[in-house]
C-alpha cells in the first residue's frame, strides 16, 4: 500500500503518533443495483472503495480518484451519505490514525471493475444477498446509501 507523501513526511516529525486524516468512501451502485466492493491487499477483508484525501482535494473529487485508481471504474458522485469518525486504527508498523471519513453514493458511469493498483487483491459487483463479510461500518454505510435521496447522516 502506497502511504502517501505527505503522510510520510508527518511521520518523519512525529513517528508512531496518532494522526487526524481526512477520508473518504464510495458505495458505488450500477444499474443493478449491485455494489462495488475490494479486497484490500492489507488484511484480505472485503470492503468499499476509501482513500486518503490529498491535502487541499475536494472530497467527492477525491474518491471518484480513488474509485478509478483503485477498480478502474469511472463513476459520478451523487450524494454525501455520512460524516464518520473511524478509528483508532493500528497498523502492524505501530502507525496509529483517526479517521474522518466522508461517505458517497456514487453512480457507476463506466469501465470494467478490475485490480488496477497494489491495494487490492480482488474487486467485484456484489449484490447485497451475496456480500462477502465486510469491514466493520462498511455494511451500515451501505444501508445509508441505497436510496436514491436522503439527508446526510452524523452523530449527534
Amino acid at each position: 500500500m502506497a502511504t502517501p507523501d505527505f503522510i510520510l513526511k508527518l511521520r518523519a516529525r512525529i513517528g508512531h503518533q496518532s494522526l487526524w486524516i481526512p477520508g473518504a468512501r464510495a458505495v458505488v451502485f450500477d444499474d443493478d443495483g449491485r455494489v462495488l466492493l475490494g479486497q484490500r491487499a492489507d488484511n484480505g477483508k472485503w470492503g468499499l472503495i476509501t482513500g486518503i484525501l490529498e491535502p487541499g482535494e475536494e472530497a467527492a473529487a477525491g474518491i471518484l480518484r480513488e474509485i478509478l485508481e483503485e477498480t478502474g471504474v469511472v463513476a459520478a458522485a451523487e450524494r454525501l451519505v455520512s460524516v464518520d469518525s473511524v478509528g483508532p486504527t493500528t497498523y502492524p508498523n505501530g502507525d496509529v490514525c483517526h479517521f474522518l471519513t466522508l461517505v458517497f453514493r456514487c453512480r457507476y458511469i463506466s469501465g470494467d471493475a478490475r485490480v488496477n493498483d497494489d491495494e487490492s487483491l480482488a474487486v467485484d459487483w456484489f449484490r447485497p444477498e451475496d456480500f462477502p463479510e465486510l469491514l466493520p461500518g462498511h455494511l451500515e454505510s451501505i444501508k445509508r446509501a441505497a436510496p436514491v435521496a436522503g439527508d446526510a447522516h452524523f452523530r449527534r
